[in-house]
């Protein structure tokens, strides 16, 4: 049967006012006090908090004034004769293309030599090495090369390829330095990128009756190569960078090739890059605004290295993520 029943008149209104009171009573709840761990909790937090954001503040105000002093001094020796001339007194010029040039062939050389070594001891490694104990003790060498001072290589690079091999101060020299120096960061970045190829494309090529060097050829290294390029570029960078092992090797010449055949000879002969010349305008001979000039260049030079690494990176992520 159904309940006919009509409320009361007040009935209503006794509903809606108890409605209202359980409101009341749980925004007075909510209101209350709250407990002294409570507080202390949410203070730490407001305290983490504010101190990232002043330290990251503090790091883009660092970067910014950096790079605008260093502009704010070296522009002014930013012209076309700063960049295809080389400094020479009887002309009466200014200017750093030797050691652009210098710098260009010191990159390509030791590109050339350590790309295909570390490239090649990282596919050993991870593929073809079946000593696990020896593959320790590699992995350990190459970290222990990697965290050695530069200072220590270019010593190394003096008395071996420069007095041993009898190489002398040349840029061949120095490439040879540069290799062993990032030899380690091309092999363990290039190991990484292998291993984290996905072990079903490996797979799946077996199983189709593919040998070992075939699927490294055609699926690993394919797959593995952005984040190999991204190896090489921090080891590009690393090159360009360095000065200290550099003076110990190379010397610091910043004569021009008199031929476009000049360069290949130029490899045996001594020349200084960016950053020797830059250590010594700013010290021996005093040239600030040269220095400050070079230290543009530089700039320049890292922003686009960092670019290119990012820009390598997002494309392998983008890869990654429409494969899976």
């Amino acid at each position: 049967m159904e309940n006919n029943t009509i409320p009361a008149p007040g009935a209503a209104q006794v509903s809606n006012t108890m409605g209202t009171s359980t409101n009341v009573c749980a925004s007075t709840a909510m209101r209350a006090p709250r407990l002294p761990h409570e507080i202390a909790v949410a203070t730490a937090d407001c305290t983490v908090y504010t101190c990232v954001y002043i330290s990251a503040a503090l790091i883009v105000l660092l970067l910014v004034g950096i790079i605008g002093y260093v502009l704010a001094q070296g522009w002014p020796a930013l012209n076309l004769e700063f960049f295809t001339c080389s400094t020479s007194l009887r002309k009466g010029t200014i200017g750093v293309a030797g050691n652009i040039i210098n710098t260009l062939i010191i990159v390509v050389a030791t590109l050339a030599i350590a790309i295909p070594i570390g490239v090649g001891g990282a596919i050993y490694l991870q593929e073809y090495a079946t000593n696990k104990k020896l593959v320790r003790v590699i992995d350990f060498a190459t970290d222990v090369l990697a965290g050695i001072p530069s200072i220590i290589f270019g010593l190394f690079g003096m008395l071996f390829f420069g007095q041993v091999l009898r190489l002398g101060y040349s840029l061949l020299c120095g490439a040879l330095t540069l290799a062993l120096m990032v030899l380690p960061l091309i092999t363990r970045n290039t190991q990484e990128a292998l291993t984290c190829v996905p072990q079903g494309y490996k797979l799946g090529a077996f199983g189709l009756g593919a040998g070992k060097w075939h699927t490294i050829r055609t699926i690993l290294l394919p797959v593995a190569a952005p984040s190999i390029v991204t190896g090489v570029i921090l080891a590009l960078g690393r090159i360009v960078a360095e000065s200290a092992a550099l003076l110990f090797t190379a010397g610091s010449a910043k004569l021009l090739p008199q031929s476009i055949g000049g360069l290949f000879s130029k490899l045996f002969t001594s020349g200084g890059t960016l950053t020797v010349q830059l250590y010594l305008s700013a010290t021996s001979q005093g040239d600030f605004t040269t220095a400050f000039g070079i230290a543009c260049i530089l700039l320049v030079f890292t922003l686009l290295i960092n670019v290119a690494t990012h820009a390598l990176i997002a494309r392998t992520s983008s890869r990654t993520l429409q494969t899976s």
